[in-house]
């Protein structure tokens, strides 16, 4: 009987669909794993596919690939460590989000999810069929309990798992980011810790996939919630630990205990790893956006100068008649400051050929939103060529609370391929530019420094598509919109609630209007990284055409 076991734990990047690379990503960590006398090596749910899979998993060829590649794996790492690795798995007709276990060149254990979820971004009962409660597996000689991911979160599946023998679990997640998400798991994985009284490791997926931000953060606990190992999020890691056993059971040996960040790195990090993933994922390796001179755009720009390097980033001004000079220096500063390249395209010659063409059909129409929107809509036309001219990705840079009400313009300033501000609010933005200024990390390849002008930051906002235009012509000022779309979005408030909270009704009724309302400019808005408990898209499902109105709201 063995009193000493190393389990290799691999906290790495997969790509959705890419089985071969994702396989060459196990068999690196197995080598790893192997060359430190490991018994095991441990990989994340689904890590096989990448996750989350959507439908992708119902496909038959791509199950008949899962297999092939997964039986391949074994066959390459029969001589040394075992692997636990998640991948999909058939069984009598019905299709499971299944743990394999590799050893000896064949598979020869299946754990099979039996809690699937089905709340806020997750709808796992659309693609799996649950799997009854998987006893433990030996690993030489030791027995290892694997609840997966949200077997985790509940007590059925560990408490089972204690009872037929588990000495050890090992829980492998495809478990996404969002703020504060590390002291939910933490809280969870104490209380299987306390009811079990066995050592657990939580290993999780990261990178960015869609929408989704998978933060790793993995780590590991003993008996009485003691955490001894706690990896660095958002970066891939491979460790080692080491098991012991005494008299009380087995034990883990304390290992790396990386410092975890605070809200605002966290969210930071997670929004430059989400849109760094999702262009190399994407086969993008430029990008560009339109620089107003705004704090939105400046944002962004900081974003993707520091997720991709400035070198592979393009500011484009887009002046019209309206743009202040002030606004145009701005963005010329905020270009040099971040050391990426910037170039100007007037769009006055555009939209005199586009007012020209409208003359006769508009004729005897006074100018209203229409003209102000033709502006936009040019910006993206312009934008989108030089995005296809030369292969870059185009940014979209409207905050959640603009995305909420609808304060954009659809085929405008919402064309392009991703939205790295789509989950902050604007007074969320403010302070994250200021934190920006404020701090610098290793990971950034942006510069260190004041990279947004402060003036940016200072000055009112504006889409400058009229003549002294602010964005609080048309909305409440952004402390008093934010809280209201708080309200109604991240907590499914009322109407009444939020006049019970010293909110005007009938602005708050206006901002339930203009929320209600644009639920489709969102159902066609570039993704942008989940950071909050209650993005827009699949954290919050609407239909496009909604009467309903809070009958509260008087």
């Amino acid at each position: 009987m063995t009193d000493r076991f190393r389990l290799t734990i691999a906290q790495l990047n997969a790509t959705v669909g890419d089985l071969a690379g994702n396989a060459a990503k196990a068999r690196a960590a197995w080598d790893q794993a192997k060359a430190a006398g490991a018994q095991m090596l441990a990989l994340p749910e689904m890590f096989l596919t990448g996750y989350q899979t959507q439908d992708l998993v119902l496909k038959p060829a791509f199950l008949d690939d899962c297999l092939r590649v997964v039986e391949q794996l074994a066959a390459d790492c029969a001589d040394g460590p075992a692997i636990g690795i998640g991948a999909p798995w058939r069984l009598e007709g019905r299709l499971h989000n299944a743990w394999l276990v590799l050893q000896g060149g064949r598979i020869t254990a299946r754990v099979l999810k039996h809690e699937l979820p089905h709340k806020e971004l997750f709808d796992e009962y659309r693609l799996f069929d649950p799997g009854p409660i998987s006893g433990p597996f030996s690993v030489e000689g030791v027995r290892i309990g694997s609840p997966i991911c949200e077997d985790a979160w509940w007590p059925g599946v560990a408490e089972t798992l204690a009872e037929t023998g588990a000495e050890i679990l090992v829980v492998p997640n495809g478990s996404p980011y969002h703020r504060n998400k590390l002291d939910l798991r933490m809280g969870h994985m104490v209380a299987r810790v306390v009811e079990t009284g066995l050592p657990l490791v939580y290993l999780n997926l990261v990178g960015g996939q869609d929408d989704q931000v998978y933060d790793g953060g993995s780590f590991v606990l003993n008996p009485g919630g003691h955490k001894v190992v706690q990896l660095a999020p958002f970066e891939e890691a491979v460790a080692h630990v080491d098991f012991t056993r005494t008299d009380e059971g087995w034990r883990a040996e304390g290992g790396e205990m990386v410092p975890q960040p605070d809200e605002w790195e966290q969210d930071y990090r997670a929004i430059c790893l989400g849109l760094a993933d999702y262009a190399r994922k994407s086969g993008f390796r430029k990008v560009l956006l339109g620089l107003s001179g705004g704090i939105d755009s400046a944002l962004v720009a900081a974003i993707a100068a520091d997720a991709l390097g400035p070198e592979n980033v393009r500011g484009v001004r887009l002046p019209s008649e309206y743009s202040s000079q002030g606004s145009l220096d701005d963005a010329e500063d905020l270009a040099q400051r971040l050391g990426i390249r910037m170039d100007t395209l007037p769009i006055n010659g555009p939209v005199g050929a586009v007012t020209q063409a409208l003359s006769e059909v508009m004729a005897g129409t006074a100018p209203d939103l229409t003209e102000e929107n033709i502006q936009s809509r040019l910006r993206g036309v312009l934008l989108m060529a030089v995005s296809n001219k030369f292969g870059e990705m185009l940014l979209t840079t409207g905050n959640k609370s603009e995305v909420g009400v609808g304060y954009a313009t659809i085929y405008g300033d919402m064309a392009g391929g991703y939205n790295p501000i789509k989950d902050l609010y604007k007074t969320r933005v403010f302070t994250t530019c200021r934190w920006r200024n404020a701090n610098h990390r290793p990971w950034m390849k942006g510069p260190a420094g004041e990279v947004i002008p402060p003036v940016i930051i200072d000055k009112p906002p504006s889409a400058e598509l009229r003549p002294d235009q602010t964005d609080q012509d048309s909305l409440p000022p952004y402390e008093v919109l934010d809280a209201i779309l708080e309200g109604l979005v991240e907590r499914d408030g009322s109407v009444a609630d939020l006049v019970a909270q010293g909110f005007d009704r009938e602005t708050v009724r206006q901002v339930e209007r203009l929320l209600y309302g644009s639920e489709w400019k969102r159902y066609q808005a570039a993704p942008g990284p989940r950071v909050s408990p209650r993005s827009f898209w699949l954290d919050r499902r609407y239909p496009l055409v909604n009467r309903w109105r809070d009958p509260a709201g008087g």
